[in-house]
């Protein structure tokens, strides 16, 4: 993959090195110390120049990111992509339920990695897979792929310091109650099994969850939630630990493998049998939106993906009660 970046110097940006001024955009020093491996990589005013070299206005500032290597364990499949869009340094994908992110046990061939490989590769472009905000299997919407060292760089730390926000939508059993809130319940693996996660606050990792009610349809309500942090499995565990798992989940949800959804105790609206199951078969999960400042234009993204048919469905037939 590569990708040619030119700096106009202004006297806003002196007294700099080249150094400082790449860290002040977001460089880490790996990044950098790759850069200054080939001479060609770093240019002023088309001349090679060391990184110590203290800039000057009107001086042209000229980087080269080459990158030959190849994600090798990743076998390129053909298979259709949803690109939302695309740039030289970034794409957003809206995945699909029951496509996992990585090639992993079962699944090596049908992941979003391996559509990317294909894809590239049939540009004859070398690529590195680099998932940003990596979303369970059968959880479907907007993922976010950097597609070189320079924007992955520096979107990892924008996902620390939370600075990437992510709205979800979900599906639960019953009327939600409050109609809003924060979940603020640490996360952690479940003793004897290498997925299931579960609160501890004890043992676990901060987590937190922000919900509010969108809509309520015959037992059914459709939840937007931000999340603060990024635990794994971190929206199916809280809705699950405050009594409202999502419906269609098997792992959390685990009673909603019959034809029923399964509700709250003191709910008393009970769908009619069979109406959710016929609708959606994954646990009803969507990242529904993302926004970020991009991370080599500085422009502000926002993108967003509609609820998909499956869970679309649920609430049709929440409200048509069919």
């Amino acid at each position: 993959m590569e990708r040619t970046l030119t700096y106009n110097i202004t006297q806003n940006d002196i007294p700099n090195t080249i150094h400082s001024f790449l860290r002040a955009k977001g460089y880490s020093s790996q990044i950098i110390k790759e850069l200054k491996k080939e001479p060609e990589r770093i240019l002023i005013d088309g001349k090679w120049k060391y990184t110590k070299h203290t800039l000057k206005a009107g001086e042209t500032l000229t980087l080269h990111i080459q990158e030959e290597g190849i994600s090798e364990k990743i076998t390129p499949v053909p298979m259709e992509l949803d690109i939302v869009y695309e740039d030289e340094d970034i794409m957003v994908i809206n995945k699909p339920a029951g496509m996992p992110i990585h090639p992993s046990l079962n699944n090596y061939y049908n992941s979003l990695a391996n559509g990317l490989a294909w894809y590239f590769e049939k540009q004859g472009k070398p690529f590195i897979f680099r998932c940003v905000n990596r979303l369970d299997k059968d959880t479907s919407g907007l993922t976010l792929i950097a597609k070189h060292m320079l924007s992955a760089g520096i979107l990892a730390p924008m996902v620390a310091a939370r600075e990437i926000h992510r709205e979800y939508l979900a599906i639960v059993s019953g009327r939600i109650c409050p109609a809003s809130g924060t979940i603020d319940a640490p996360i952690c693996r479940t003793e004897d099994s290498i997925i299931e996660r579960h609160v501890d606050f004890e043992k676990g990792e901060r987590a937190v969850t922000h919900y509010q009610l969108s809509e309520y349809k015959n037992g059914c309500s459709l939840l937007s939630i931000h999340l603060e942090t990024g635990r794994t499995h971190q929206i199916r565990v809280h809705m699950k630990h405050i009594g409202f798992p999502l419906i269609g989940d098997s792992l959390y949800n685990p009673l909603y493998a019959g034809d029923d959804t399964i509700l709250p105790p003191d709910t008393q609206e009970v769908l009619p049998s069979c109406n959710i199951r016929k609708c959606i078969t994954r646990q009803a999960l969507h990242s529904h939106r993302l926004q970020f400042t991009h991370p080599i234009t500085g422009e502000s993204m926002d993108f967003v993906s509609p609820l998909p048919p499956d869970m679309a469905r649920v609430m049709e037939r929440a409200q048509n009660n069919i």
